[in-house]
């Protein structure tokens, strides 16, 4: 029996020699392989045969020990090495190593939960982290708005190139220096447009008008008879003038002397008639007294007849009006009752010209009837406006008549050019003005002496300037009942000017007025003045408004443009050091905004610089209103330049009509705007924490198991986060191959959490394990494997020549 044990002994040697030797060349075999866990195979000894128990000790002996004799060995265990291994980098973001105990959870295709340490993961084409053979890579996932959702396990996803995200800006940083030095914001710029008309007052019709030269009386048919009367003996003088229906007189003609005796008279016959055919049906007779050069109206009487002078009738005492008129002159007629303003002027009359006469014009337009519900005065008269002969571009009122009246003009330049004397009037060209309630359809402005409807139905755009940067483009829609209130406050909201009183306790500070002729303090805002919009910017350099020629762009209802040019000048300039800056924010869709905010010192003391500042928005959007104006209060620096306060500083943009959130809102960071002495104030937005829409196109994953993305506008949003096991016997696990094990029956329930929690260890994004394989420590065990395999086939061939010595005895 000894012999054959010997022979089953060697062989459990040459067993236990070959699972050692596989257990190795697998070690080797995985040496590169990522997350491989080594192996080692654990011997034992298998039975024993006993042949003395041993006896203890006696009296006589000392006692002897057991007598056994193994028989062979057993592999007790093949051990899983679950240490670390090696952490190198890899070129991939989506590689990742574990730092300590733990395994990643991945899903197999049934749906069993595997566990595996080799932390080479790719996208498919779902955007899935999955490994080399398709398992998806588990743990917890996000929703809409990028929140964990820690319920369940799901497979983790990376949309590269799909998933977009925005910010919405919260704060913004503003860095500077804001001078006490300068001018103090006291005054606002001031521009005013060109004088605006009403095309519902009318204008005269003068194409009917009938302008001549006065006849003058042909003084050389009168005859004079010399006969018994009451004038005193001497020489009389005549002089005689045709008058019209309306009582106008033509030029006086020459004079005629007729001699008398004492108690004698003059029968004047043939008198002068009008030359033209009867426009002028009178003549007045002027006479001097006797002996005299000093004319005096004597009496009336037919043309064509006859007048007996035999001194009955006195002198009136009334001079002659021998006033003519030499010249080249052109006439305009407006309506006119007293108490109203007059209508526009009409369209030349004439040029007439004269030497040494009169003028006279007939044939007047009738005015209109004004309609039921107003619009303009019921005029009852007309009033004639003449330019001068060295002045063809002013027009003064010559005269006033009835509509069916003839007027016949012998005043001098002299006499109606003196303003100075109260019943001489310059002709104003413009018209009645317009006001408040004017339709803005309605609305004229005049070019020389055409009158051009500024407006139409339609949409109007305005776009303006504050502190030479552009404000944006607003939009009002022209109907039929807009009036120049709406445009006033159009343009008034759309430049930005800040006129609400956000805190009652820091008002808005008026502006000085400055404007030659003026005094009070004006209001910021759009108002008329004397038919003219003005437009009153809120103080300092940085606030002011200018309204450019194409600043308006005006598209009809048939889709036509045209450019309503109101001639903005400036009236007054801005006062007061101050600063701007432009930068853009962005709503919760990651819509950009356009923000302009300036600062205007407003006040400095002995203990501190107080600058306003304000805040505009072309893009803030409020049903049925273009006010862009976003914000304004107050910024306080100390003594030592350092900042104090602001008030005020949360800014809040409507966002109405629109699907991002309404208001958005951001505060406004000046503390690190100084409050020193310089030539300039200056102020710049430096930072802001919102961002447009980004595109994910990077991602990482931190030593907590977050994978974090990275978006193209610089956002970092999670993606999901990884969730690790570890077992309390990680040896127990069953191997699946492919870098796989199963839950066993001896590992124990998974401990599961996010890295670095309960045990786990921590990721290396951007990292791998390698294998744990120790190649000398196997090389030198595969030399001592083969030596016990060697060694016990020398047991069996030893066993075997002695089994041979014993069967050769019987020879």
């Amino acid at each position: 029996m000894g012999l054959q044990s010997a022979l089953t002994t060697a062989l459990t040697g040459l067993s236990a020699a070959e699972t050692q030797i596989d257990v190795i060349g697998n070690n080797l075999a995985n040496a590169q392989t990522v997350g491989f866990k080594s192996s080692d195979a654990v011997f034992a000894t298998q039975f024993l045969q006993t042949l003395s128990l041993g006896a203890g000790p006696s009296a006589n002996n000392g006692g002897t020990n057991p007598r056994q004799i193994g028989l062979g060995v057993q592999v007790a265990e093949i051990a899983a090495n679950h240490n670390q291994g090696t952490i190198e980098i890899s070129s991939s973001s989506s590689d990742l190593a574990i730092q300590g105990d733990g395994f990643f959870q991945v899903q197999a295709a049934d749906g069993e939960k595997l566990y595996t340490r080799n932390g080479i993961f790719k996208l498919n084409s779902d955007a899935e982290l999955v490994n080399a053979t398709g398992q998806r890579l588990l743990g917890y996932g996000i929703d809409e708005q990028f929140r964990l959702q820690t319920d369940s396990l799901v497979p983790l996803s990376v949309p590269l190139g799909t998933k977009t995200v925005a910010k919405a800006t919260e704060n913004v940083s503003f860095e500077g220096t804001l001078t006490p030095e300068g001018d103090v914001a006291t005054a606002g710029q001031v521009i005013e447009s060109l004088h605006l008309g009403d095309s519902q007052v009318p204008r005269p019709d003068a194409s009917g008008v009938s302008i001549e030269s006065s006849p003058i009386a042909d003084h050389t048919s009168v005859t004079g008879t010399v006969g018994a009367g009451s004038l005193p003996a001497g020489t009389y003088q005549y002089k005689f003038a045709l008058v019209d229906a309306s009582g106008n007189e033509s030029a006086p003609s020459a004079a005629r002397a007729f001699t008398v005796g004492a108690n004698g008279n003059v029968d004047l016959g043939n008198l002068p008639q009008d030359p033209l055919g009867g426009d002028f049906p009178t003549v007045n007779i002027y006479r001097t007294g006797p002996n005299g050069t000093e004319f005096e109206y004597l009496a009336s009487a037919a043309a064509g007849g006859t007048f007996n002078d035999d001194g009955s009738t006195a002198l009136s005492g009334t001079p002659i009006n021998e006033d003519t008129l030499t010249g080249n002159y052109t006439y305009m007629v407006t309506y006119y009752s007293s108490g109203d303003p007059e209508s526009r002027p009409s369209s030349f009359l004439g040029p007439k010209s004269v030497v040494d006469g009169r003028i006279t014009l007939s044939d007047f337009p009738t005015p209109p009837t004004p309609p039921a519900g107003g619009g303009f005065p019921a005029y009852d008269s007309i009033r004639i406006y003449r330019n001068l002969a060295g002045d063809q571009n002013n027009f003064y009122l010559v005269g006033e008549v009835a509509p069916g009246d003839t007027f016949t003009d012998s005043a001098t330049d002299a006499e109606i050019s003196d303003l100075t004397d109260p019943g001489n009037q310059l002709l104003d060209m413009d018209g009645p003005a317009v006001n408040s309630n004017t339709l803005l359809t309605d609305v004229l402005r005049r070019d020389g002496l055409t009158y051009e409807q500024v407006f139409s139905e339609g949409t109007l755009s305005y776009t303006g300037r504050k502190g030479g940067a552009n404000l944006g483009t607003k939009e009002l829609e022209i109907t039929s009942t807009s009036t120049m209130q709406d445009l006033l406050d159009f343009i008034s909201d759309a430049s930005g000017i800040q006129t609400l009183q956000v805190d009652s306790s820091n008002p808005i500070p008026r502006s000085d007025n400055n404007i030659t002729g003026e005094s009070g303090d004006l209001v910021a805002g759009a108002y008329i003045q004397d038919g003219k919009i003005r437009l009153v910017s809120n103080n300092g350099e940085a606030n002011a408004v200018d309204i450019e020629l194409s600043a308006f762009r005006l598209t009809d209802e048939l889709g036509q443009i045209s450019t309503p040019n109101l001639a903005f000048g400036t009236l007054q300039e801005a006062i007061g050091q101050s600063a701007s800056s432009d930068f853009v924010v962005y709503d919760s869709l990651g819509v950009p905004i356009n923000v302009r905010v300036s600062a205007t010192l407003e006040s400095r003391t002995d203990q501190a610089t107080i600058y306003r500042w304000y805040a505009d928005s072309p893009d803030n959007s409020v049903s049925g209103s273009t006010d862009i104006t976003v914000g304004t209060g107050l910024i306080q620096f100390d003594g030592n330049g350092n900042f104090v306060t602001a008030t005020e500083e949360t800014i809040s943009i409507n966002r109405q009509g629109l699907p991002s959130v309404s208001p958005m809102q951001f505060e406004m960071d000046f503390s690190l705007v100084s409050g020193l002495a310089t030539d300039e104030a200056t102020l710049a937005a430096t930072q802001q924490d919102g961002s447009e829409p980004g595109v994910l196109n990077s991602f990482i994953v931190g030593e907590d198991g977050t994978i974090r993305g990275v978006f193209s506008n610089g956002i970092s949003r999670d993606l999901g986060q990884l969730q690790l096991a570890r077992f309390a016997n990680p040896a127990g696990l069953e191997a699946r191959g492919l870098n796989l094990y199963a839950e066993g029956v001896n590992t124990g329930l998974p401990v599961t959490g996010q890295p670095g929690e309960n045990g786990i260890g921590t990721v290396i994004g951007g990292a791998l394990e390698l294998s744990n394989t120790d190649i000398g420590k196997d090389l030198v065990e595969l030399v001592l494997a083969s030596t016990q395999y060697r060694g016990n086939s020398r047991v069996i061939t030893t066993t075997q020549q002695l089994i041979d010595e014993l069967l050769n005895l019987r020879r």
